[in-house]
């Protein structure tokens, strides 16, 4: 369907340009506030799902995170809305698909999207008025960025401490060696830019921001002359003008507003820098050294150079098959490439970056040979034309795909317009890349255009720098003695004012945390606003070949999946699934290398993968069943290439190229240790729930903690070429296992492809039938478990969980609906504004019959866990209104409803129906949901959520491991 076209122009707006994508479906409108210069990007749509998001151009000039703390102040209370948290009250009183704020190098941003337009419109009137008209209350600033404390708020005696939501978030944050390696080689490669300092704050310079610098840095930037609004549906642009004009523009005047907008001053020769970060004490420093080289390049907004950059950064790094990749992945300098390996082009100006980890610190020039030996060689050998139509069709197919699974599509579409807005380029141009698509294969033509690339913008270019992170087992120690001996000296000087002055800010905040705020000021949707249940996709089925077809508007993908039973296989079977759907798109495939499998699929389609997915019955977790499924896509014009491609990986995939399979291992180990910083919390919830059943099990210890620990010991185990033979014969009898059962098929694509796409698989798979054998099953599980899993963190993550019930059970939504209930009652109180951590909940997890607790990022261990425990007291003895429990249902319904791509919505239907989730019962689910009671929630807390059953997991530092002892917990290392 065309997209929803209104030519009528609100007064206070001029019209610039309108222009239709049709490759996206897409008109583009954009127009300029007349009296102050705001911009409007409009993304017209026939999408129910509309978008809103305004950016401010903030381009801090110290690490102090002063747009990242502002960020968060600016959602704690406005003109029209004086209450402590708009943001989070709005959170619960939405349907909202998605409500944020991002923090970025040089702009902030506020988005949110709805399908309901009246939610649509209270969202955007309290977005409005919460970034033009501010309150930013000295104390909201002392609660979301940082302030002195002492460690018991009301005792002078005890220590002084640095408290803050956005301090600990970045504590968190800056954890992780990989954010210390950007933001490292960010501040080398751009000296006098404000690319050179942390946008989110680094921890030590955070508490040096004022409540002044914070209030001057608004005034200056948070102002429409320097904002940039876009939207995304069906919602007209003059209608969106209207509430524009009237809840924030009519209120301004032009504005001319300075800031550092510039080109970073360019070095004229290489820079080498050695940096240190933080390891554990004892935990050695072997091969835990990251080296990178990264260069900068031309302008992001300029199309022509944003094009030749990732058309670079494929040639040379898209895939293993690619040189410089080989280079990285073969290369015994390091034991896997970096994985800020790529082209980063959201900022003014871009940067290229390739490196190794795993590395020591000596080795920095041995890779800077190799880097620079591999660019000399493929700019005196060029590129195949073959190669470089490969690398062009990925770009169509990234363009053309309507994702939005995991974030709504037309936010999608307006990121990546904003860069452009941002820097003075050209939005449309980026979103509408047929045109210079077209240009750029005439250029590969001409076998001197990459090499030429090569040589001007990577072996010619000086602005370069290496950087070497190299691991210190004293830098945490010293940096927490420097803070603590700065705090003593700050408490020692302290006058009897400054004392009570502490002491009497931590009693008002505190007494401003439990304030109970008149939140009818704020608007609402109820739950007579709940739409009916949503539709189903429509599909058929083709009996001759097992087909599940589903037409869909995917502009022009097909998508395909093999869905495989799972074998009946041993534990140490079960145990090698990840690393086998992990490799079996990595190695070769009947008569062709990885190398030459790599370029196929490059060519062929977007991207084929596996993936193993187990779940219990809906009225029982402990019967489980397990899937494999083999999934690609691709443009439709290749739909029988991607038919022949998932059956030839399927049927011929082979295990016998040991070297290639010993490097995926290192860096799957690279990739799972990395992530625990960032997903600490869903890894100590993991943990807590072990024991709960087969199929939290298996997380545990195919993806959770667990595997982690279990990769870095099968990565030792490896270097050993025994071990590696024999663990490339057991991936390779798996292999047989799996390709001789049954299967069936999903296929999703536009109308006129199904009939084709069904007969290339009738054709395709044609005495391929495989043999029905016993399927796999798992004992039941059942125990409960107290675990401390250390490792190099500044923050904590803490986890208690439930046994409770499965998804069918009549209790299961009363315990879906109480996870929302007491965050937003109690948890988010008590451990994010209170406690200072970035984020905590509670939820229930009905596919596994687990109700679990979780905190983010935060600086208390013991005392979350009593948090955690007080909820239930407090759900028991306090006094609760309706209004609370239907913001809970409501939460629980947006997430029920949430919309997904449209192969994404196919996709979830039919795995749905796999494991016996018909629409009959999720609807039951649904209507059991909208008719919860505060007592049913009193009670499946009471009958299922007893603390002494509880299970606790914690993801802590080995400083903490006396604490986690006296708790009670067994303390297990990484």
């Amino acid at each position: 369907m065309a997209a929803v076209i209104d030519n009528a122009t609100h007064p206070a707006f001029e019209k610039l340009r309108s222009h239709r994508i049709a490759t996206l479906n897409l008109d583009i409108e954009e127009y300029r506030h007349k009296k102050t210069g705001a911009r409007h990007l409009h993304l017209a749509a026939d999408n129910d799902e509309n978008v809103f998001f305004v950016a401010l151009r903030t381009f801090p000039m110290d690490s102090t995170g002063v747009a990242h703390v502002l960020e968060h102040t600016a959602l704690c209370g406005s003109e029209r809305y004086p209450v402590r948290d708009p943001f989070f009250m709005m959170i619960r009183r939405s349907l909202n698909t998605f409500m944020n704020a991002f923090t970025s190098s040089d702009w902030t941003a506020y988005p949110f999207a709805s399908m309901n337009r009246k939610d649509f419109d209270n969202l955007l009137s309290v977005y409005l008025d919460s970034v033009f008209f501010s309150k930013l209350d000295p104390l909201d600033f002392a609660q979301e960025g940082h302030r002195l404390e002492f460690d018991t708020p009301n005792d002078p005696n005890t220590d002084l401490v640095y408290r803050g939501v956005v301090y600990n978030e970045m504590k968190g944050a800056m954890s992780s060696p990989t954010s210390q390696l950007w933001q490292n080689l960010s501040s080398h490669l751009f000296q006098t830019t404000t690319y050179h300092y942390n946008s989110g704050g680094e921890p030590d310079h955070i508490v040096d921001l004022s409540y002044d610098d914070l209030v001057k840095f608004y005034r200056h930037h948070y102002h429409p002359s320097n904002a940039i609004f876009a939207t995304y549906g069906n919602i007209p642009a003059h209608e969106h003008h209207e509430r524009f004009e009237e809840l924030a523009l009519k209120r301004f005047d032009r504005l001319d507003i300075e800031l550092p907008v510039r080109d970073e001053k360019r070095m004229f020769s290489p820079v080498r820098v050695e940096q240190g970060y933080a390891v554990n004490e004892g935990e050695g420093t072997d091969n835990k050294t990251h080296i990178v080289m990264g260069w900068l390049l031309g302008h992001s907004f300029d199309l022509q150079e944003n094009l030749e950059g990732q058309l670079l950064s494929a040639v040379l790094l898209e895939n293993s098959a690619s040189p410089l990749m080989r280079a990285l992945e073969t290369t015994d300098l390091g034991h896997a490439p970096s994985p800020m390996c790529g082209l980063e082009d959201s900022n003014r100006e871009m940067t290229f970056v390739c490196g190794i980890e795993g590395s020591e610190p000596e080795k920095h020039k041995d890779l800077e040979a190799l880097i620079e030996s591999t660019l000399l060689q493929v700019a005196e050998e060029g590129v195949s034309e073959e190669r470089l139509e490969a690398i062009l069709h990925q770009l169509e197919l990234h363009q053309r795909e309507i994702a939005g699974d995991q974030f709504p599509y037309g936010l999608q579409l307006i990121m990546t317009a904003i860069s452009p807005m941002v820097h003075g380029g050209d939005p449309v141009e980026l979103l509408d890349l047929e045109p210079v698509l077209a240009t750029l294969r005439e250029k590969i033509r001409d076998p001197q255009y990459v090499p030429s690339l090569i040589r001007k913008k990577l072996l010619e270019n000086p602005h370069r720098v290496t950087l070497t992170l190299r691991p210190d087992e004293k830098l945490e120690g010293h940096r927490q003695q420097a803070i603590t001996e700065a705090l003593a000296r700050r408490k020692a000087e302290l006058t009897d004012d400054e004392v009570k002055q502490i002491v009497d800010r931590a009693q008002a905040l505190e007494e401003r945390q439990m304030r109970k705020d008149d939140d009818s000021i704020l608007p609402k949707v109820d739950l007579t606003d709940v739409p009916l249940q949503m539709p189903e996709p429509e599909c058929r089925y083709d009996g001759d070949i097992a087909a599940t077809v589903f037409a869909r508007g995917t502009n022009g993908l097909v998508y395909e999946q093999v869905v495989v039973p799972v074998p009946e296989l041993t534990e140490e079977e079960l145990l090698l699934v990840p690393y086998y759907t992990t490799l079996i798109s990595e190695v070769g495939c009947g008569d062709l290398d990885y190398l030459q499998m790599q370029d196929r699929i490059s060519a062929e389609s977007g991207g084929i993968g596996a993936s193993f997915s187990a779940k219990g019955r809906i009225d029982d977790v402990q019967d489980l069943t397990g899937y494999l499924v083999f999934n690609g896509k691709a443009l439709a014009r290749n739909r029988s290439e991607l038919t022949r491609l998932l059956r030839d990986v399927y049927t011929s995939a082979r295990f016998d190229e040991t070297d290639r399979i010993r490097e995926i291992i290192a860096q799957i180990r690279a990739r799972r240790e990395q992530a625990v910083t960032g997903s600490g919390h869903a890894l100590a919830m993991g943990a807590a729930s072990q024991g709960m059943g087969p199929g939290s099990w298996l997380s545990f210890r195919l993806g959770g903690l667990a595997g982690i620990r279990g990769t870095k010991q099968l990565d030792q185990a490896l270097k050993d070429p025994k071990e590696l033979a024999a663990f490339c014969d057991k991936l390779a009898a798996l292999h047989d296992k799996i390709r001789n059962q049954g299967r069936e098929f999903l296929v999703i694509g536009e109308e006129a492809e199904l009939p084709a796409m069904v007969d290339d698989l009738k054709s395709c798979w044609q005495g391929e039938a495989g043999t029905e054998t016993s399927n796999w099953t798992m004992e039941p599980v059942d125990y409960t478990t107290r675990e401390a899993w250390l490792t190099s963190t500044q923050v904590n993550f803490c986890a208690k969980a439930y046994r409770t019930v499965p998804v069918d059970h009549p209790d299961a939504a009363a315990l879906t609906v109480l996870g929302g209930f007491l965050r937003n009652g109690y948890l988010h109180r008590a451990i994010r504004e209170k406690g200072g951590a970035y984020g905590g909940g509670a939820g229930q997890d009905s596919v596994n019959g687990a109700f679990r607790f979780f905190s983010y990022r935060d600086p208390r261990l013991a005392e979350t866990l009593e948090d955690f425990d007080k909820s239930l007291e407090w759900l028991q003895e306090a006094e609760h209104d309706e209004q609370e429990l239907e913001e809970s249902i409501l939460g629980v319904i947006g997430q029920l409803d949430r919309p997904r791509s449209p192969a994404g919505a196919a996709r979830h239907a039919f795995h749905n129906k796999l494991f016996g989730r018909s629409p009959e019962q999720r609807a039951r689910f649904r209507e059991r949901v909208l008719a919860v009671t505060l007592d049913d929630i009193k009670r499946v807390a009471a009958t299922w959520l007893v603390p002494e059953n509880a299970s606790t997991a914690v993801v802590t530092s080995p400083d903490n491991r006396d604490v986690a002892e006296q708790l009670g917990l067994a303390i297990e290392e990484m």
